[in-house]
C-alpha cells in the first residue's frame, strides 16, 4: 500500500543506541544472552523499528504513531516487553509469525504498513536476536495500543488474508552463488530488513509491490521509483557511485543531494548506524542493478562545479530566474552548485532530474530538515515558501528544472502547485506587515535593464566592482537577499529618507553618499563616482525598492532591530557559540567560506578581507542586533532563510567575540561624530 510515514519532528532527537543509560544493561545478562541482545539491537537499527513504533509524545518503541493511508489511519503498536500492552507475552513463534506473515499473537491480521512482506526474508538468527533485544533489551512501557480507523471495507481485516494469499512470498532470502559476498549481503539488507521496496518500488492495483527483488519476473521494476504520499521515492537502480551512496546513507547528504521527507528518518534512526561493511554492501548491490528508466539523466561522476560553472541564460531575464535569485541563491548559489556539506546543489540533483516534481513541490511548500547524524549534528532547515503564490512557485521551479533538470521534464503548472498545496495544507507564516518586494516585478518596468544591473551590483559587488571592494564582501552580505528580508537591512523605503542628517558624518548626506559610505567601511574599499552609471543603477534599484514609502513613514522590518545595550558581553561564551553556530559558514578562524572554484560563498567576519573598524558591524550592539534577527541561516523554519533564533544574550556574546577580532583600520575614523555623541560601543 501507499503509506505516508511522516514522523513529527519532535522525535527527531530520539537516539536509538545502546548504552549504560540506555534501554538495557548487558552486565545483568549472561554473556551469550547479552551478545544476542546486542546483536538484536543492531538488527532493530537495520530494520528501522524505532521510526514507526515511536510517537512524538511517547517513549521509543511504545507505539502510537499515526500512519496515514489512502484507506484511513493506522496507529503503530507497542513493541516494548510490557505484558499487557506490548509484546511481553509473545512467544518466539508468535513473534516470528507476526514478522513473517503479518498475524499477531491473538491471530488478527496486521495491515502491511508493517513491512512483513520484506521481513519475511529475514534469516532465523537475525529474527531470534531481534526478539531477544525487544524482550530483554528494552524497558517495558505501559501504553495501550490505539485501534485503527480504517474506512469500510478495509476495516474488515479478514480481507488481508486474501491479500497475503495473493501477494505474500514467505521464501527466505537465498544468496546468489554467482555474486560475491558483499553483493549478497547488500541484497539481503535491501530486500529484507531495510524494506527499501516499500517506498521505492512501484505498486500494483491492489497496492502490492510489483517486485520484491531483482530476480522476480518483474524484477526490472524493483526499486524503480514510486510516488508515495506526495513524495517522489527515487529509483535506486544504478543511481550513484558506491562511494556516493555510502556517503548519503551515512550522513544524509552527498555531492548530488540531501535527503528529505521520510528518508530523513531512515538516515537518522537507521542507516547512519550501519557498519561500514554493511553500508558498502548496500551500495554495491544498488549499483549493480541496471537502470530501469530508459536512459533518463543520471548523476554524473564529474564534479558539480564543472557542470554548473556557467550561469543559466534566463537567470536575470525571466521571472522564474529572478525569483530564484531572490529566494534560493543564498543557499543554492547563482550557478546551482549549492554549498558543499551544507546546502544541496541544483545541478545533478535527482529530485530535479526526476520528471515527477512531487518532492520539489512538497519541499517548497512545507520546508525540509536535514538528518541529524554523528558527522553532521547541526540540523539545517529549509523554511516553507508557502507564502509565495502558486504562480510564483511554478515560475521558480520551472526555471530550476529548465536550468539544471531533465530537458524532457513536463512543465509545472499553476494548477499542479495548487493541487499539492490543497493536499498538504501548509501553514503560511505571517509577514508581520513587511511585504517582501518581488525582484521578478522589475521586469515590468521601462528601466528593467538598469534595475536588474543595480540589483546585481548589490548581489555580486565584489565580482562586478573589484576596484571598489577591498575585501571579500558583497552588499548582500548585510542586506540579505539583495535587500528584501525584513530586519535584514532591507532596502524597502530607504531612498525616501534621503537626503538625511547622519550623526556619524555630522552633516546631511545624499543616497549616493550613503552608498559610498558602505564601500569605504563595510567593503573596506573605494567610493564610486556619484555620476557613474553603476552608481545610478544602484540608486535606481533603491528607488524602485522605495515603493509607496514617503518621508516620515514607518517601514515595518526596516533596519536590523534594537538590542538591549545594558547586557554585559561574555566573550568566552561568544567564542563557544561562534564555534557551534557560525563557524560552519564563516570558517573556524573567521576567514569565510569559499567554493571549490575559489569564490567566496559566505563572507569573512574578521581578518584583512573583512569589513573595517568603521563599519556598523564592528560595533558590538549593532552586530548583535543583526545576528539576533538574521543569523545563523538555516537554524529554524523562519521565512525566507531560516534565519535568527539566538537569544539576546547569546547574540551579544558572539557579536562581542567576532566584532573585536583583528580587522582593517578605517583611515577617516578621526572625522566621525564631529558634532554628536559617539556611541558607547564605537571601536575608536
Amino acid at each position: 500500500m501507499k503509506f505516508e510515514l511522516r514522523l513529527a519532528w519532535a522525535i527527531a532527537s530520539l537516539v536509538f543506541a545502546i548504552s549504560a543509560q540506555g534501554s538495557y544493561a548487558a552486565t545483568e545478562l549472561p554473556s551469550a544472552a547479552a551478545a544476542q541482545v546486542k546483536a538484536g539491537a543492531y538488527v532493530a537499527q537495520l530494520g528501522d523499528c524505532v521510526a514507526c513504533h515511536s510517537a512524538a509524545d511517547g517513549a521509543p518503541l511504545a507505539g502510537g504513531r499515526e500512519l496515514l493511508t489512502p484507506f484511513g489511519k493506522i496507529y503503530s503498536t507497542n513493541i516494548t516487553p510490557d505484558k499487557n500492552t506490548g509484546i511481553g507475552s509473545y512467544s518466539f513463534a508468535q513473534f516470528d509469525r507476526a514478522m513473517r506473515k503479518g498475524v499477531a499473537a491473538d491471530r488478527h491480521q496486521l495491515y502491511p504498513a508493517m513491512p512483513y512482506p520484506s521481513y519475511s526474508r529475514m534469516a532465523e538468527a537475525d529474527m531470534r536476536s531481534l526478539f531477544a533485544f525487544l524482550q530483554q533489551g528494552v524497558a517495558p512501557v505501559a501504553r495501550a495500543n490505539k485501534p485503527s480507523d480504517m474506512h469500510w471495507p478495509f476495516s474488515m481485516r479478514w480481507g488481508l488474508a486474501l491479500w497475503n494469499y495473493a501477494f505474500l512470498d514467505n521464501t527466505l532470502f537465498a544468496p546468489d552463488a554467482s555474486q560475491g559476498d558483499s553483493w549478497n549481503r547488500g541484497a539481503y539488507l535491501v530486500q529484507g530488513l531495510g524494506h527499501c521496496g516499500s517506498c521505492h518500488t512501484p505498486r500494483g492495483l491492489a497496492f502490492q509491490e510489483k517486485a520484491m527483488s531483482e530476480a522476480s519476473s518483474s524484477g526490472m521494476q524493483y526499486l524503480a521509483g514510486e510516488t508515495v504520499e506526495n513524495w517522489r521515492a527515487l529509483s535506486l537502480r544504478d543511481l550513484w557511485t558506491v562511494d556516493d551512496t555510502v556517503q548519503l546513507l551515512r550522513t544524509g547528504r552527498n555531492r548530488f543531494a540531501t535527503v528529505s521527507g521520510n528518508m530523513t528518518e531512515v538516515i537518522q534512526h537507521s542507516t547512519q548506524h550501519f557498519t561500514d561493511d554493511d553500508l558498502r554492501a548496500v551500495a554495491v548491490y544498488l549499483k549493480a542493478l541496471p537502470a530501469a528508466d530508459g536512459g533518463k539523466p543520471r548523476a554524473s561522476a564529474a564534479p558539480i562545479a564543472s557542470m554548473a560553472a556557467k550561469l543559466p541564460e534566463a537567470l536575470y531575464k525571466s521571472r522564474g530566474g529572478l525569483g530564484y535569485v531572490q529566494f534560493c541563491v543564498d543557499c543554492h548559489r547563482l550557478d546551482g552548485t549549492g554549498v558543499a556539506d551544507i546546502f544541496p546543489p541544483m545541478a545533478q540533483n535527482p529530485a530535479i532530474l526526476a520528471d515527477d516534481p512531487a518532492t520539489l513541490l512538497h519541499v517548497v511548500l512545507t520546508g525540509a530538515r536535514t538528518a541529524q547524524t554523528a558527522s553532521h549534528p547541526r540540523v539545517m532547515n529549509m523554511p516553507s515558501f508557502a507564502q509565495l503564490s502558486d504562480n510564483e512557485l511554478g515560475e521558480i521551479l520551472n526555471f530550476v528544472r529548465a536550468s539544471w533538470g531533465s530537458k524532457t521534464a513536463p512543465e509545472i503548472s499553476t494548477s499542479d502547485v495548487k493541487k499539492m498545496r490543497e493536499s498538504l495544507s501548509p501553514k503560511v507564516a505571517p509577514h508581520a506587515g513587511f511585504d517582501t518586494p518581488r525582484l521578478a516585478n522589475m521586469l515590468d518596468r521601462p528601466n528593467a535593464e538598469q534595475l536588474v544591473r543595480g540589483m546585481r551590483l548589490h548581489l555580486e559587488t565584489k565580482a562586478l566592482l573589484p576596484d571598489h571592494v577591498g575585501g571579500d564582501l558583497n552588499c548582500t552580505s548585510c542586506h540579505l537577499n539583495a535587500g528584501t528580508v525584513a530586519n535584514g537591512s532591507p532596502f524597502v523605503g530607504v531612498s525616501a529618507f534621503f537626503p538625511s542628517y547622519v550623526p556619524r558624518s555630522g552633516r546631511i548626506i545624499s543616497l549616493a553618499d550613503r552608498i559610498n559610505g558602505c564601500f569605504k567601511r563595510s567593503m573596506n574599499g573605494k567610493p564610486l563616482p556619484v555620476d557613474a552609471p553603476d552608481m545610478k543603477a544602484m540608486e535606481a534599484y533603491l528607488e524602485w525598492m522605495k515603493g509607496e514609502t514617503k518621508p516620515g513613514d514607518k517601514v515595518a522590518g526596516r533596519g536590523v532591530g534594537k538590542m538591549d545595550t545594558t547586557l554585559v558581553p561574555n566573550t568566552e561564551n561568544g567564542k563557544r557559540i561562534y564555534g557551534e553556530q557560525c563557524a560552519l559558514c564563516h570558517g573556524k578562524d573567521g576567514e569565510g567560506l569559499k567554493s571549490a572554484a575559489g569564490n567566496m560563498v559566505y563572507p569573512p567576519l574578521w581578518g584583512e578581507q573583512s569589513f573595517n573598524i568603521g563599519a556598523g558591524l564592528a560595533r558590538t550592539f549593532t552586530a548583535a542586533a543583526f545576528v539576533k534577527q538574521n543569523m545563523p541561516i538555516g537554524l529554524n523554519a523562519k521565512f525566507p532563510l531560516g534565519q535568527g533564533g539566538l537569544s539576546d544574550q547569546k547574540a551579544v556574546d558572539v557579536a562581542e567575540y567576532f566584532s573585536h577580532m583583528p580587522r582593517p583600520d578605517f583611515p577617516d575614523k578621526a572625522k566621525d561624530w564631529p558634532k554628536d555623541k559617539k556611541p558607547a560601543d564605537a571601536r575608536y
